[in-house]
């Protein structure tokens, strides 16, 4: 099994398919759904990234879905890598924190936005939907990112 096949996870999840797909459930072992799928699941607990790169917030515009690292691609949210002042540290800090409380507060839906898979980093670029909603939006209304326009705009 590749990374961008199904992860495993304990318990009933629903599985997403990392193109725009529909939500649909897998009952088990081998070969059903597509070969890109990730799994958006009640039975998962994010956490904070740490060493261990699964299933965790990296900060307010991308996490881990499992073993897939994801971009969320409707949104810029501040660095907290390398940010260019106090302020973009202290939104970007408040970003990964509520990116993280959004995504543990139930199943959500992986989709592509666009024909575009990945970044020139590598990541996927998904949306994150839960109730036909984007959490990428709710972080937009929240004052703790902007919509995505093409290209970073500064913060400070």
């Amino acid at each position: 099994m590749n990374s961008l096949q199904v992860i495993g996870v304990l318990g009933a999840a629903a599985i997403v398919g990392l193109g725009i797909g529909t939500l649909s459930s897998r009952t088990g072992g081998g070969g059903e759904g597509t070969p890109d799928q990730l799994v958006a699941a009640t039975t998962v607990k994010y956490n904070l990234c740490g060493i261990a790169r699964y299933n965790c917030v990296v900060d307010g515009d991308t996490l881990w879905i499992g073993d897939v690292k994801v971009r969320i691609a409707d949104i810029d949210a501040p660095e907290i890598g390398s940010p260019r002042c106090s302020q973009e540290l202290e939104r970007g800090e408040q970003a990964k924190r509520r990116l993280l409380e959004l995504v543990n507060e139930g199943p959500f839906e992986v989709r592509q936005l666009g024909d575009r898979d990945a970044d020139k980093y590598n990541r996927k670029l998904r949306v994150l939907i839960r109730n036909g909603q984007s959490l990428g939006d709710q972080l937009v209304s929240e004052g703790l990112a902007r919509t995505w326009g093409g290209r970073r705009e500064p913060w400070c």
